[in-house]
C-alpha cells in the first residue's frame, strides 16, 4: 500500500473531469484493507470508496481519502446440474466478468454486456439493462465494515435492491467496502429477449445463443451510447421516472405518443430520454458539457468541462422536464461534492 497525496482523479472517473483528492490509496488484497482501517488517521478524514468511476460526478476537489479496492479473481465455488456459483472479486471489470461467463456457458448476465464499471459497483447500483437486473443473479455480497473492520456477508434481501439502488447506495453509504460478490448463474440459458428490439438484434446475428445475445447487446449499446474511452460520460445520467395510473392518464391526454411500460401495481415507467428530447435538449450543449446527440439520457464532456458545468447542465435539463411535464427526474449518477 502507498498513500498518495494531492492525487488526480481524472483518469479514474469516466466523465474525465479533473478533481484532486487530498489522499488516495489503492488496495490489492483484503488484508490490506483491514490493516488500513485500523489506522487512526482514517477517523479524521472524509472517505470515498471508488469502484470503476463510471457512475459518479466530481464537482470539486475531494477533501478526504479515496479508497480504491482493486481486488481481482474469479472462482467457481459450487455447481450442480442447473446452476453454478461463482465468486468474483470487487475490482474485476464488470464486462470482463460477463465475457468470462458467456465463454464458459454460464447464463444470466449476458444482457448486461458492455456496462462500464466494476463488479463491486454493480451491486451498489443494481445495474440493469434490456430486461435484466443484476439483483436477479446475486447470491451474496462480501464486505468489510469501515467502522469496526468486521468482514460480513449480506444476502440479497439484506441489500434491499431497488431500481438502480441498494442499501450500499442509500442507508449504508460510506459504511462498507465491498470485497467480493457471489453470483448464481444458470448452466442452461433462459434467455430474456422480450425487451423491444433485442430478439430481432440477436436473430440478425444468428441462432439464439449466449454468445449471439452478447454480440447483439454489445452492438445495440455501441450504436446508442457513447464510448467513455472516447468521450467522457457516465451512461444514463437520470433514472427513468415511474408514475401511477392517474398521472399517466393526465400525461397521455396531452402527449398521446408518450411511451410507457407497465411495472405492476398500477405503476408505469416512462422514458426519461424521450421526455428530455421533447423538451428540445437532445444534442444541445452549454459550454463544454452537452446532452448526447444520439441518446438524450446521456450527458457528455466534450473536452475540458468541469464537473460543476455538467451538474449545472443536468439541472437545466431536469428543470425543463419538470416545467413541461410536471415530472421530477432523479439522478442515476452519484454527485460527489
Amino acid at each position: 500500500m502507498e498513500l498518495k497525496t494531492n492525487f488526480s482523479l481524472k483518469a479514474l472517473n469516466t466523465f474525465r473531469v479533473e478533481a484532486v483528492a487530498d489522499a488516495y490509496l489503492r488496495f490489492d488484497l483484503v488484508d490490506e484493507i483491514v490493516d488500513f482501517l485500523g489506522r487512526d488517521e482514517l477517523d479524521s478524514h472524509r472517505r470515498l470508496v471508488l469502484g470503476g468511476g463510471s457512475n459518479l460526478l466530481f464537482v470539486d476537489d475531494f477533501d478526504g481519502i479515496v479508497l480504491h479496492p482493486l481486488l481481482k479473481g474469479i472462482d467457481v465455488i459450487e455447481a450442480d446440474r442447473r446452476h453454478i456459483w461463482i465468486r468474483a472479486m470487487a475490482g474485476e471489470n464488470w464486462d470482463d466478468l460477463v465475457a468470462h461467463a458467456v465463454t464458459n456457458g454460464w447464463a444470466g448476465i449476458e444482457n448486461l454486456s458492455l456496462i462500464p464499471g466494476s463488479v463491486g459497483a454493480s451491486v451498489v447500483q443494481n445495474i440493469g439493462a434490456y430486461g435484466v437486473e443484476v439483483k436477479g443473479v446475486i447470491d451474496g455480497v462480501e464486505a468489510i465494515s469501515i467502522h469496526n473492520r468486521e468482514q460480513v456477508r449480506f444476502s440479497p434481501n439484506d441489500c434491499r435492491f431497488g431500481y438502480r439502488s441498494s442499501n450500499f447506495k442509500n442507508d449504508w453509504a460510506g459504511r462498507f467496502i465491498i470485497t467480493a460478490v457471489v453470483f448464481k448463474l444458470s448452466q442452461k440459458p433462459d434467455f430474456v429477449l422480450d425487451y423491444p428490439g433485442v430478439k430481432a438484434a440477436v436473430e440478425a446475428v444468428g441462432p439464439i445463443t449466449l454468445d449471439h445475445v452478447r454480440q447483439a447487446i454489445v452492438s445495440i449499446r455501441q450504436s446508442k451510447l457513447p464510448d467513455p474511452d472516447l468521450i467522457g460520460n457516465a451512461g444514463s445520467f437520470f433514472k427513468n421516472p415511474v408514475v401511477d395510473g392517474n398521472a399517466l392518464s393526465g400525461l397521455l391526454k396531452l402527449n398521446p405518443d408518450l411511451p410507457y411500460y407497465p411495472q405492476g401495481g398500477e405503476h408505469y415507467k416512462l422514458a426519461a430520454g424521450w421526455l428530455i428530447e421533447r423538451c428540445g435538449w437532445k444534442g444541445r450543449h452549454v459550454g463544454k458539457a452537452a446532452v448526447h446527440h444520439q441518446q438524450a439520457l446521456v450527458l457528455v464532456n466534450l473536452g475540458g468541462a468541469t464537473g460543476r458545468e455538467i451538474l449545472e447542465l443536468s439541472e437545466q435539463v431536469s428543470g425543463a422536464v419538470h416545467e413541461r411535464f410536471g415530472i421530477e427526474l432523479a439522478r442515476e449518477v452519484l454527485v460527489v461534492p
